[in-house]
């Protein structure tokens, strides 16, 4: 059974439309993603499958149940992790797991074992006597995943998990992330991290102004809508205008940004000779392989949008 299925999935806010009619299904044991730029209408997805937002139109069940009509009881079998650290900055790292745990009517004995058993996981151990509010933004994150898990959830929801933390504490999370991922844990989980979707996703959407505009695993993705390699050019002044005309008819595709042109191609480096036999020569090259940041910017633009 799907854990989660969407169809039609509508949010809106007065005469603004954050969310319009998404489909998707979240299958039993992967890692799903919704990536998109601020505003996209990631998080208000994810408020109507925690069951803390009613959807304005559309289908969405969330463990086989209607949110509309069964919220508390698909709350109390899922963990959320929001985008701001919401702990109890007074207590000690053991005792927001310990209160926690009440929450959910667990005996004393099983809430002891588990906050253990947790902590541990979290590397952070030797921390449970200390106070939450000293304590790094990697480790109170890695401290709000552990409460999430305290009632051992059939399905996480990580809202933004890694967003304004330092890349050491990135890592260790995704590694937390992906031991929950092989212990069986479904993550469900919105980012704007090209790398952490890589990284963690099995699929993923990429949504764009409340809508879905593409879906797959990210290879999928990267082969549908960019090239094997990519190759950057950044020329000098003088030569700018000449390489915008040279370059028309190179690779798969040719992009101008305002400081390197981007060439999508196969062969990275056979475009390069190519390049050179025209008598083009760049400042600096540098063939990369195909990446989500490219899907990603080619199906929601490189504009700011406020």
């Amino acid at each position: 059974m799907s854990l989660v299925r969407a169809r039609g999935l509508t949010k809106r806010f007065g005469e603004f439309t954050a969310v319009d009619g998404i489909d998707f299904v979240v299958e039993p044991g992967t890692a799903f993603g919704f990536l998109g730029p601020n505003g996209a209408g990631k998080s208000s997805t994810m408020r109507m499958i925690g069951c803390v937002s009613p959807r304005t139109a559309g289908e969405l069940q969330v463990l086989g149940l209607d949110p509309a009509n069964d919220g508390p009881a698909i709350r109390a079998r899922l963990g959320v992790v929001p985008q701001e650290d919401n702990l109890d900055l007074e207590m000690s790292v053991e005792e927001n797991l310990l209160v926690y745990g009440r929450f959910f009517d667990l005996p004393k004995p099983t809430i002891r074992q588990r906050t253990a058993e947790l902590l541990e996981f979290v590397q952070l151990t030797d921390r449970r006597g200390d106070v939450v509010e000293p304590l790094s933004g990697g480790m109170k994150r890695r401290l709000t995943i552990a409460r999430a898990l305290i009632n051992e959830p059939e399905l996480l929801l990580l809202d933004e998990p890694t967003t304004g933390l330092d890349p050491q504490a990135r890592h260790v999370l995704w590694e937390r992330l992906y031991r929950l991922k092989q212990r069986g844990t479904t993550l469900l989980l919105t980012t704007h991290y090209m790398d952490e979707a890589e990284q963690l996703c099995d699929r993923l959407v990429v949504m764009d102004r409340g809508a879905i505009v593409a879906e797959g695993s990210p290879l999928e993705l990267i082969t549908r809508w960019s090239t094997r390699e990519v190759l950057e050019l950044r020329f000098g002044p003088r030569s700018s205008g000449e390489a915008a005309t040279g370059l028309q008819g190179l690779g798969e595709r040719v992009e101008a940004l305002p400081d390197r042109y981007l060439v999508y191609a196969h062969d990275g480096d056979q475009v390069l000779k190519e390049v050179h036999a025209l008598g083009l020569l760049p400042e600096t090259s540098l063939v990369r392989r195909g990446s989500l940041e490219d899907v990603f910017l080619r199906l929601t633009g490189r504009t700011l949008v406020d």
